[in-house]
């Protein structure tokens, strides 16, 4: 019992760090500096996503698992500027001069990046963990799982 726990928390290390890194990496390509707080931020963002296919079944739909991963991003996204932004005034992020922002911390064309880039994470996550702790092949369905038809079946009219 204690094995198997020692290895799920190395493994949530290993993929924390991994997505950080990410992360920290992504920010300094796109505004051309990041804070050692996005580490954190955009690891606990990847292990989140990582556990969208731990509680949902592999036939759930990819633009599905997209919404959930969004909708957590921006959760921990807000939860983490009022920390860091608000309470301690470190000012990382400021979003209060975009259009939908929710005390500038959040905004709607923030979320609807992660949407598309919370792909990149679920697929990522599930592939790591496929070749490194060789876990299940992950297998997607963008929309929704095709019926299984009959055979001789013709599937038309």
């Amino acid at each position: 019992m204690l094995c198997k726990v020692r290895n799920f928390l190395l493994k949530d290390a290993l993929l924390l760090v991994i997505g950080g890194d990410i992360y920290l990496i992504m920010e300094i390509c796109y505004r051309g500096y990041s804070h050692w707080s996005m580490f954190i931020l955009g690891g606990v963002c990847f292990l989140g996503l990582g556990y969208i296919n731990r509680f949902l079944s592999w036939e759930t739909p990819l633009v599905l698992q997209m919404l959930i991963g969004m909708l957590l991003i921006t959760a921990l996204e807000f939860i983490t500027g009022m920390i860091v932004n608000v309470h301690f005034g470190w000012e990382v992020w400021d979003y209060s001069q975009k259009p939908f922002n929710l005390f500038g911390q959040i905004c709607l064309s923030s979320s609807i990046g992660w949407y598309f880039l919370s792909a990149v994470g679920i697929v990522l996550d599930d592939y790591l963990r496929c070749w490194i702790f060789e876990e299940e092949q992950p297998r997607y369905y963008l929309f929704h799982k095709k019926p299984k038809t009959r055979s001789g079946s013709r599937g038309g009219i």
